[in-house]
């Protein structure tokens, strides 16, 4: 389990598969209160056959460090971490926040990044004055009625119920300081005018029931992008659990 010292944090991370196919490695980000075991089925399926890395986002899994308020702090973590691994170029894929920070990083260090994979991810939380207020609101409920809240809601309707609550329980896990603290950095979160400067072709994969981050800014966010592939798929917010082998195919696809 190795880490990197970062600003204070340990970050955890893997760095598997082999090293000697010439495609540059894909690199893994989960998103808000999970953590990189998320990609489980798309590591073991690619570290067959090229380089893959992951890793806990700080204050995750098994990652140490406190909240930060952007999420452009998160992506100097990245950065970090691929320039210890010696990664120049890499395939950057990013479920929920960690597309946000994927995006990040290819605004300001594109250079670094050939494609790039978002999976239920957007430019901008965008809402009515409505839904802003409930948000609002939520975050003054008991902490753990506030992450069963948010993460009962990311899935499908007719997703077994039994694993919402292992997933509740995990995201409960995640330091309540580094929830509320981040939950604040996505709702700042806004690229949406400059993501037009984006050059890597990017796959855009969503959940159909997504009401999380709605599809419907998905696609607004597509429009904007110069080489974007739009993929939907009958899920909700948490398309690496609810589908994993279709969205491993639709990647390896992408990236072959």
């Amino acid at each position: 389990m190795p880490q990197l010292e970062v600003d204070g944090a340990a970050l955890t991370y893997d760095d598997e598969g082999p090293r000697d196919g010439g495609a540059v490695p894909l690199v893994f980000v989960h998103g808000w209160t999970a953590n990189r075991r998320r990609w489980d089925h798309q590591i073991a399926h690619f570290a067959e056959k090229r380089r893959v890395v992951r890793l806990d986002l700080r204050g995750h899994g098994e990652s140490s460090g406190a909240g930060v308020k952007t999420v452009a702090e998160l992506a100097k973590d990245l950065i970090a971490v691929l320039d210890h691994l010696k990664i120049e170029r890499c395939v950057l894929i990013g479920h929920s926040m960690g597309g946000m920070i994927a995006q990040t990083v290819a605004l300001s260090h594109p250079e670094r990044v050939e494609r790039m994979v978002l999976v239920n991810s957007i430019g901008r939380m965008a809402y009515n004055r409505g839904r802003g207020l409930l948000m609002a609101a939520s975050t003054l409920v008991p902490f753990k009625l506030f992450v069963a809240a948010n993460i009962q809601r990311a899935f499908a309707p007719g997703y077994p119920r039994d694993e919402i609550r292992a997933y509740v329980k995990s995201s409960a896990d995640t330091p309540r300081e580094v929830v509320m603290t981040l939950y604040g950095a996505m709702r700042a979160f806004d690229v949406l005018d400059r993501v037009g400067e984006i050059q890597a072709p990017t796959l855009m994969i969503h959940g159909y029931h997504d009401i999380q981050l709605p599809v419907q800014q998905m696609l607004r966010m597509a429009k904007a992008y110069p080489d974007a592939t739009v993929r939907i798929l009958d899920a909700g917010h948490e398309l690496p659990v609810e589908k994993p082998a279709e969205l491993t195919a639709a990647i390896d696809r992408f990236v072959s």
